[in-house]
C-alpha cells in the first residue's frame, strides 16, 4: 500500500472502522486514536474506533479514546466501506470484530509484526519498525498530513510503550528522531510516561507482586516463569490487563534468557506472554499457533494451566 491507496480509499469511504487487537496495549490503542485524529482533521470524516474487550485503565488518557466502542454496540449486519486493522498480527486477534473486517468493502492491514501474513486488500507491513505508531508517523509526515497535539500524544504513546520506554532492541536512531519530532508537535514526554508507567491501580501492583513472589526458575535460572490462576485474579479483584508488565519484570533478572507468564483464561485455555533477551521467542509461540516479535511474543494454549505450563517449558528448553 502506498499513500495514494491510503488517501483514495479514505476519500471514497463514507463509513470507516478502525480495529485494535484483543487485550489492547499502548501501541494498538495509540495508533488507533492517532489514525482517528488524522482522518478527522485531514479528511473531515469520523471513523468508528473499536476496542476488542475492556479498555485498560492506564490508557484512558488517550485523546478521543472515550469515543471508542465495543463490538456489541455495532449492528451485526453493518457493512463498512473501509476497515483498517492496526497493529494486528493475525486476523484472529480481532476477536469478535473479524466478521466486520471480512465483510468490509475494502480492508487495510497496517502492522509491524514479522509474523503478519499480509491479509487484507491493502497492506503496509514493516517488521523493522518499532511500532505501528512509527509506520503511521512516516505515512502522515511524508505526505504532509496534519499532526496536531492529540495525534502526537497518541503516536508517542504507541512508540513509548512498544519500545518499553526506549529500552528494547527495537529502539533505533529513527525512533528517537520521531520522538523528537512528536515533542515539537506538542507532546509532553514526562506526562505521557507518567500515564503509561506510573499510574497503576493498587490491585494491579498487588497482583503483580504476588505473581513475582511465586515465580519459578529452571535450567540454571535461564527460564523464569509464573502462573496466574483465575483464583489469583479474583483474590485481587484484578482486571484482565493487570497482568501487563509481569513478564517484563521477569525478563529483567540478570540470568533470564526466556521469561513467561501463563494466565488461566478458562479451565481449558491458557494465555502465554513471552519475552527474551537473545532467544527468538516468536518461534516458541509459533509451536502453539502464536506469534509476535523475536524478543516479545505470545500464544494461547488450549490446555488447563498446569498442562499448558509443562508443554510450554518443554518447548522453551528446545530453544535455549
Amino acid at each position: 500500500m502506498n499513500y495514494q491507496d491510503f488517501s483514495e480509499n479514505i476519500i471514497k469511504a463514507d463509513d470507516i472502522i478502525i480495529f485494535s487487537h484483543v487485550n489492547p496495549d499502548g501501541d494498538t490503542l495509540g495508533s488507533m486514536t492517532a489514525l482517528y485524529n488524522v482522518i478527522k482533521n485531514n479528511f473531515q470524516k469520523i471513523p468508528t474506533m473499536v476496542i476488542a474487550g475492556e479498555l485498560p485503565e492506564i490508557y484512558e488518557f488517550l485523546p478521543d479514546i472515550e469515543k471508542a466502542v465495543t463490538f456489541d454496540k455495532i449492528e451485526k449486519d453493518r457493512v463498512f466501506d473501509l476497515a483498517v486493522a492496526i497493529d494486528i498480527a493475525a486476523k484472529d486477534r480481532m476477536g469478535m470484530g473479524l466478521p466486520f473486517f471480512e465483510n468490509a468493502k475494502v480492508r487495510m492491514n497496517i502492522d509491524h509484526h514479522k509474523t503478519n501474513n499480509g491479509y487484507g486488500d491493502y497492506t503496509l507491513i514493516k517488521p523493522d519498525a518499532c511500532s505501528a505508531g512509527e509506520i503511521l508517523f512516516d505515512l502522515f509526515e511524508e505526505h504532509g498530513l496534519k499532526i496536531d497535539k492529540n495525534t502526537a500524544d497518541a503516536l508517542y504513546t504507541s512508540i513509548l510503550t512498544d519500545t518499553g520506554g526506549f529500552r528494547f532492541e527495537n529502539t533505533s536512531a529513527k525512533t528517537f528522531e520521531i520522538a523528537s519530532k512528536l515533542v515539537k508537535y506538542g507532546t509532553k514526554p514526562g506526562t505521557i510516561a507518567r500515564y503509561c508507567f506510573e499510574s497503576k491501580p493498587k490491585a494491579m501492583v498487588l497482583l503483580q507482586a504476588n505473581a513475582l513472589i511465586n515465580a519459578e526458575f529452571l535450567e540454571n535460572q535461564k527460564i523464569a516463569y509464573t502462573c496466574i490462576s483465575q483464583k489469583d485474579m479474583e483474590k485481587f479483584n484484578a482486571k484482565e490487563d493487570y497482568t501487563e508488565g509481569i513478564v517484563g519484570a521477569l525478563r529483567q533478572i540478570k540470568t533470564t534468557e526466556v521469561a513467561a507468564v501463563l494466565k488461566e483464561v478458562t479451565k481449558q485455555s491458557t494465555k502465554v506472554s513471552l519475552r527474551s533477551k537473545n532467544v527468538d521467542c516468536s518461534k516458541i509461540a509459533a509451536a502453539f499457533d502464536g506469534g509476535g516479535h523475536a524478543f516479545a511474543a505470545g500464544c494461547t494454549i488450549q490446555k488447563p494451566l498446569n498442562i499448558a505450563r509443562d508443554k510450554l517449558i518443554e518447548e522453551i528448553k528446545k530453544h535455549i
